[in-house]
C-alpha cells in the first residue's frame, strides 16, 4: 500500500521527536563506545611495555650489568617484541569485544527491541561453545600467564618436558621449539605442566671427574682448583666465567674408584664451552702430574 504524502507528513509529527532523541542517544553511546576503546588500548599499550621493559627478576640483580649487555642482543630484542605485541593484542581484542557488546545491548535497548531473548540464546551457544573448546581455552589462559610472568621467550633453551631445545617462536596456544638434533617442536601451553629455563640469570658449569682410588685427594683437589682458575683467567672464557671456580670436593666414594667435583658460574647456556675447556685441561694436567683418571682397580689391589 502507497503512503500518502500527508500521511508519510503525520507520521513523521508524531514520530519525529522519538527519533531524533533516540537517534542522538545512539549517536552518544556510539561516540562514549568509542572514546573508551581509545582509552582502554592506550592504558593497555602503556602497562604492556612497562611491564615487559622494566621488570627486572630479583635474582638477576647481582648480574645486573651482565643482564644489560645480553639484553641487547637480537633474540632478546626479538623476545620482549614478541611478548609485548602478544599481550597487547589479546588485551585490546578483550577490550574492544566488552565495550562493543555493552554499546551494542545499549543501542538494542533504545531501538526498544526485547533483549531477554537475545541474551538467553548467546547464554546456550556460549555454554555449548565453552565445552567444546575447553582444551583451546586451557591453551589460551595457559600462554596467557606464561607471557605475563616472563617463564620463558623466544632464545631460552627450556626443558618443557616433552622436548628440550631452543624456543623459535611463543603463540598463546603453542610454543614452538627446536632441540639438538634440528627437529622443530610445536607444544600446546596447556599440556605444559613444568618448564626447566637454562637461559635465566645464569649457569653452573659442573664437572664430576672420576679418579682412581688411592690416588692423593689433597693433591687432586689444588691441581684441579689451578686448572680451573686457569681456565677463569683465560681471555677467551673471562667473559663467560661469573665468579671464581670452586672445588666442592669428593663427590663419591665407590669400589670403581672416586668423584671431585668442580663447578664454575657463568652466563646462562654458556657451561657447555666452559666444561670442554675445564676436561681438555685437566686431561693433560692430570696425565702430567701422574694422577689417574677413572681407571678402576682390581679387588685384589685394595688396601
Amino acid at each position: 500500500m502507497k503512503l500518502q504524502p500527508n500521511e508519510v507528513h503525520q507520521w513523521f509529527d508524531d514520530h519525529g521527536s522519538a527519533l531524533a532523541t533516540g537517534g542522538v542517544r545512539v549517536l552518544v553511546i556510539l561516540l562514549v563506545a568509542l572514546l573508551v576503546r581509545a582509552l582502554l588500548h592506550r592504558a593497555i599499550n602503556r602497562l604492556v611495555r612497562s611491564a615487559v621493559d622494566g621488570r627486572i627478576p630479583g635474582a638477576l640483580h647481582g648480574l645486573r650489568d651482565k643482564a644489560r649487555a645480553l639484553d641487547s642482543t637480537v633474540l632478546t630484542s626479538e623476545r620482549r617484541r614478541q611478548r609485548t605485541e602478544t599481550l597487547g593484542s589479546v588485551l585490546r581484542s578483550i577490550a574492544s569485544a566488552t565495550v562493543g557488546v555493552i554499546a551494542l545491548a545499549m543501542v538494542l535497548g533504545e531501538i526498544g527491541l526485547n533483549l531477554t531473548p537475545i541474551v538467553a540464546s548467546a547464554g546456550i551457544v556460549g555454554v555449548a561453545v565453552g565445552f567444546g573448546a575447553q582444551n583451546l581455552v586451557k591453551d589460551f589462559l595457559s600462554g596467557m600467564f606464561m607471557l605475563l610472568e616472563d617463564q620463558y621467550g623466544v632464545g631460552d633453551v627450556i626443558d618443557a618436558g616433552a622436548a628440550t631445545g631452543i624456543v623459535e617462536a611463543v603463540t598463546l596456544r603453542t610454543t614452538r621449539l627446536r632441540d639438538g638434533e634440528g627437529t622443530v617442536w610445536y607444544i600446546r601451553n596447556g599440556e605444559i605442566n613444568r618448564v626447566g629455563n637454562k637461559s635465566q640469570g645464569w649457569s653452573r658449569a659442573l664437572l664430576d671427574v672420576p679418579l682412581a682410588l688411592g690416588t692423593d685427594v689433597t693433591g687432586a683437589r689444588a691441581l684441579a682448583l689451578e686448572v680451573a682458575q686457569q681456565v677463569r683467567s683465560d681471555d677467551a672464557y673471562a667473559g663467560l666465567v661469573l665468579e671464581d671456580p670452586e672445588v666442592w670436593g669428593l663427590q663419591a666414594i665407590g669400589a670403581e674408584g672416586l668423584v671431585l667435583r668442580i663447578t664454575m658460574k657463568t652466563l646462562a647456556t654458556q657451561e657447555g664451552p666452559v666444561e670442554r675447556a675445564l676436561r681438555e685441561r685437566l686431561v693433560a694436567a692430570f696425565a702430567q702430574h701422574g694422577i689417574s683418571i677413572g681407571v678402576p682397580q682390581q679387588p685384589g689391589q685394595l688396601r
